[in-house]
């Protein structure tokens, strides 16, 4: 009988073993080592290693949207709401180590199916800049003349290098706060509307 903690568990072992090996190097048998569970209990859950790897951007990226998208309905604020979203996704790279290399590395290095899947579910959360920016443009907060479609992808592209040199340099100065202000006043300069 399929239980959802052992499914839970087979996640949280396999986004250890996909960020320390990478995706091509693990096997089912290093997933199954991690979570604790026989080789075969990993087919009661999952087809193969894709679908893994796919649950794994599913469970984890649905996470992060849920919470953003709990924290932005506290805000009217435009600004307020592209620093809410900066520093969210700072402190959840900074608390999953696994989460950020396997998102850093499997999304530029992986199949068409992968690459697929980031244009489908990933976009989701991408796409959480994309309204902020658009929320700023209707409001007069932010510039009219930028693509939100451009700035959520060098917003990620920004955040996405600083986890990563997190987690590969352990000897950054900055704390999340630090990072989160600099990144925020960056882009909010940025994307302002001059003053009328």
């Amino acid at each position: 009988m399929k239980s959802t903690d052992k499914h839970r568990k087979i996640i949280r072992a396999a986004t250890k073993v996909f960020a320390k090996k990478g995706f091509f190097n693990a096997r089912i048998s290093d997933i199954a080592k991690e979570a604790k569970v026989a080789d075969g209990t990993i087919y009661l859950y999952f087809n193969n290693k894709f679908d893994i790897l796919l649950s794994v951007f599913e469970q984890e990226i649905g996470k992060l949207i849920e919470h953003v998208t709990l924290l932005l309905e506290k805000e009217a604020n435009s600004k307020t709401k592209l620093e809410i979203f900066i520093t969210n996704h700072l402190e959840e790279m900074k608390k999953n180590r696994y989460l950020a290399e396997v998102i850093h590395i499997e999304l530029r290095q992986t199949t068409k199916i992968i690459r697929e899947y980031r244009k489908n579910t990933f976009n989701e959360y991408l796409k959480i800049v994309a309204a902020i920016i658009e929320q700023g443009q209707e409001d007069g907060t932010f510039r009219k003349d930028i693509q939100p479609d451009i700035v959520r992808q060098v917003v990620f592209g920004a955040l996405d290098e600083i986890s990563s040199n997190w987690h590969t340099d352990n000897t950054c100065p900055y704390t999340i706060e630090e990072v989160s202000a600099q990144m925020t006043s960056l882009f909010q300069t940025g994307l302002l509307a001059p003053a009328a």
